[in-house]
């Protein structure tokens, strides 16, 4: 018996010991890898077959074992199913699947159309999204579903409603009552992180709330967003690969939305010494974590 134990802790301890080198040696070999992340990640077109996990940040990340949404749910579609963005760790398959059926309750709301979450194998995308890299974030479309038998065809030219006016400092006339009932559920979740939308609607939520407005914290103002509302999770215990964003200031945040709004409608005047703007250099597989090559190379 003692060497029987004395064996499992050896096999143990080699394994720990394989794995440790194995990660150092995919590292490594990261460290020099100049390719183009977004080239070989939005190529590949299935899930890596291992355990799901995200891997890095939302913004500089990939995800292993990844889930993909069902085109057609009994609260939801995917819609844009020629991207191949849905994509996801399997508790944000869950959150979506749960935050739809709450929005079926709602008066003119069959369910949610779903757009973009991550690729196959997540990281960084072709067009589009600096984040969605790790399978933990969601694009929740604001029109409401009449139906949810879509076909293809129809997925690819429907498209979203927008709810702002005067460049995003107030909503428009179709923002309703349903919209912020769905937002403060989201935003309601544990498993919420942070969810990202024009300005105006975060003042106009944070003018009607009512009751417990802890929620109002996680709802951060952002230039966009009037077209889809952009849902992030936390990272889910146990991935000890993922990496959190930082949490939200505390308060409501109300005072901070009303400065945007401000900002949009008194601009301040340009400044003529301030540099041009640049684009942002495309990831290379040396910016992304180590086990991201692994993930890419899993077959």
């Amino acid at each position: 018996m003692v060497r029987f134990i004395a064996a499992v802790i050896f096999m143990a301890g080699l394994a720990a010991c394989q794995a440790e080198q194995e990660q150092v040696s995919l590292s490594t070999q990261n460290a020099n890898d100049t390719r183009i992340a977004k080239t070989l990640f939005g190529a590949a077109p299935v899930a890596s077959p291992q355990r799901p996990e995200p891997i890095g940040g939302y913004a500089r990340g990939c995800q292993a074992g990844a889930v993909q949404l069902p085109e057609t749910g009994p609260t939801w579609q995917a819609m844009r199913l020629s991207r191949n963005r849905n994509w996801a760790q399997p508790t944000t398959i869950d959150y979506v699947q749960d935050l739809s059926r709450f929005a079926a309750t709602q008066p003119g709301w069959e369910g949610l159309y779903i757009g973009d979450m991550s690729q196959p194998r997540g990281g960084p995308m072709l067009t589009g999204h600096r984040s969605h890299q790790t399978g933990l974030d969601i694009d929740v479309w604001m029109l409401p579903p009449d139906r949810l038998n879509l076909s293809v065809a129809e997925r690819e030219s429907l498209s979203s409603i927008s709810m702002r006016r005067s460049a995003g400092a107030f909503t428009n006339s179709r923002w309703t009552p349903q919209h912020e009932a769905i937002i403060r559920a989201a935003a309601s979740d544990p498993r919420t992180a942070r969810i990202f939308i024009f300005p105006g609607a975060k003042v106009a939520m944070c003018n009607s709330a009512t009751g417990d407005r802890s929620w109002l914290s996680k709802v951060r103002p952002w230039w966009g967003h009037h077209y889809h509302f952009h849902v992030r999770l936390n990272c889910p215990d146990g991935a000890t690969g993922c990496v959190d964003q930082a949490p939200p200031p505390p308060g409501d945040g109300c005072a901070e939305a009303a400065g945007w709004v401000d900002r949009i409608l008194n601009p301040p005047p340009p400044d003529p010494n301030a540099p041009p703007p640049r684009p942002s250099p495309d990831l290379t597989m040396a910016n992304l974590p180590g086990q991201c090559l692994a993930v890419l190379n899993a077959n």
